[in-house]
Order: structure tokens, then sequence, then C-alpha cells
């Protein structure tokens, strides 16, 4: 099953990817704990830790949402055909993502809003696709909501140096820039309501302008979260940052507010990259957080 109805809105999964990284926890994760790895591997493994290899797994996917008679995308994964010669896992992809989509009964026309909680090479690379040789927006009727201060610490002329350095080369001109020039972008600042059950909020510390889309409908609850987590690890030590935080303290910080709405509101956890099902409830531990339940979504 990749559906669930939450209140009156719909959430289908769609993947693009699921697999290894080519990170070892150490390097993904160098915060971690000493032996936290160790001590999780049951629950860990194989789902989000390759015991063999010692290789993280991640998931790559797009949350497809239905509420209020409108098609809505959260994040769009990696692309296909996608120049990305320091990011060699994500280098001229070419995945069967809108074939799964499609299978989702969802064509790009369909397609009514994009929400792009970062601009990270896997989030944003099926906002456009290759026509011919030019970067045209994959979702022609869509409005992309950018948080403003993501797209500006993105765009090349700000000569921002981000710590993912040139991981991200290109993303900017080939899947942001394209979807502004043709006027389908909306860049929020402080807050942006899409309907009366889904809010995106600012999330910053992964990113500067990283989001979270909060969903309320009726008494259910869920935070799309897009990279505040990476692997569950970080539900139950979540002052532990990826290598990709641009502002460590703040992620951190945010991180631990994020997880403390989810708990003491009963809201499903729903980040961009967990593989098996997903996503999870949590519950205060402490000073921590423990696993409720795994999301009621298939493991993949």
């Amino acid at each position: 099953m990749h559906d669930l109805v939450l209140g009156d809105v719909t959430v289908t999964r769609v993947m693009e990817y699921v697999g290894p990284v080519g990170m070892t926890p150490e390097t993904f994760f160098p915060e971690s704990p000493e032996g936290a790895w160790q001590r999780h591997a049951p629950w860990l493994a194989p789902d989000f830790l390759d015991p063999q290899t010692d290789l993280c797994r991640s998931a790559v996917q797009t949350w497809l949402l239905r509420s209020e008679g409108r098609t809505i995308l959260v994040d769009t994964g990696v692309g296909n055909h996608k120049e990305r010669p320091y990011s060699p896992v994500w280098n001229h992809l070419n995945t069967d993502f809108l074939a799964n989509l499609a299978r989702a009964g969802v064509r790009p026309e369909d397609v009514d809003v994009v929400v792009n909680t970062h601009l990270h090479v896997d989030h944003v690379g099926w906002n456009t696709r290759l026509d011919g040789r030019e970067w045209v927006p994959t979702f022609p009727n869509a409005t992309y909501l950018i948080p403003r201060a993501e797209f500006d610490f993105w765009n090349p002329e700000g000569g921002h140096r981000p710590k993912l350095g040139r991981g991200n080369q290109n993303v900017f001109e080939d899947s942001v820039a394209p979807v502004h020039r043709a006027g389908r972008t909306v860049l929020w600042e402080d807050g942006y309501r899409i309907d009366a059950h889904l809010t995106l909020e600012p999330a910053p510390g992964h990113t500067p302008g990283s989001a979270v889309l909060a969903l309320e409908s009726g008494t259910d609850r869920a935070l799309f979260v897009g990279d505040l987590l990476h692997t569950p690890l970080q539900f139950v030590e979540p002052d532990t940052n990826s290598c990709f935080c641009e502002d460590p303290e703040l992620a951190r910080a945010t991180r631990r507010r994020l997880l403390g709405r989810a708990a003491d509101t009963n809201a499903l956890v729903l980040p961009a990259h967990l593989g098996g099902h997903g996503g999870a409830e949590v519950v205060r531990d402490g000073d921590r957080f423990a696993l409720k339940n795994w999301a009621p979504l298939s493991r993949v």
C-alpha cells in the first residue's frame, strides 16, 4: 500500500530511487554518538543501513497529495539526464519516475502545485525535463512554491559557498531557473497557506530556507519535513546532523522543535528520504524521542 488517507487529504508515495548512496554512517552523519549505529542496528538494517557494506541506504520519493480537488507534489527528486559531475550517484539518472506517477493516476499536466522544501540536488530534479536541448517545466500547469531565502541562497549570482559545495552544481541552472523564467514560481516568505489543510512553514538549519509542509485535517496531523531527517537514527538521536547541514546548531534546534510538535500532536513525520515504511510517529523519551509506530505504508 502506497496510499494513506489523512482527514480529507489523500497521500501517495511515488518512488524514484531506493538503495545505497555511497556514504558510510561516519561520512554521512559525522556527529553520530559513538556506537549509536551499532546499538540501533537491529532496526536500522537492512532498510536504512546495509550491514554487509556499511553503507547508508536512502529513498528518493515524492509525496503526492490530493487536497480540495488539487494535485500537489512535495519535492521532485533527482530527475533524468541531469549533469551532476560531483554527485555521482545522481549523475545522468534515467528512471521510471513519470511512469510511477502515471501509475498513481497523475499526468504532468494534472499537477497544480509543486512544493520544493529546499533546493538540494535530490529535491528539485523533476521540476524540469529535457525538451530537445532546453530544460522546460515538467509540470506545465503547476505553481512551484519555493522559499525565497532558499532561492536567494542557491542562486549563483549570490556568491554563497554552501557546505554541499560542488555537489549542487548545475542544479539551480537546470532545475530552478527554467521554471522561474517561465513565470511558474511563487517565492514565499514567513509562511504560505496552500489550502485549509496544508501550510508551508520555515524550518531553517539544514539549509537557510528549508521548509516543512504541515497537514492538519480533521483529527489527523502530518509533517512533511524534507531533510530535517535523513535516517530514523535522528528520531532517537535528534542532535545528530547530516554532513550537509548549513547551520548545525539551528538544524538541531529545528529538528527538536518539530519532533516535539509531532510527539505532542501525534503527527506522522514523513521525511523525503526514508526507505522502509517512509515515516513514523514518535513519542517523547526524556530529552530525546522514540519510535511509536512506522507509517502505515508498504515497506520498500
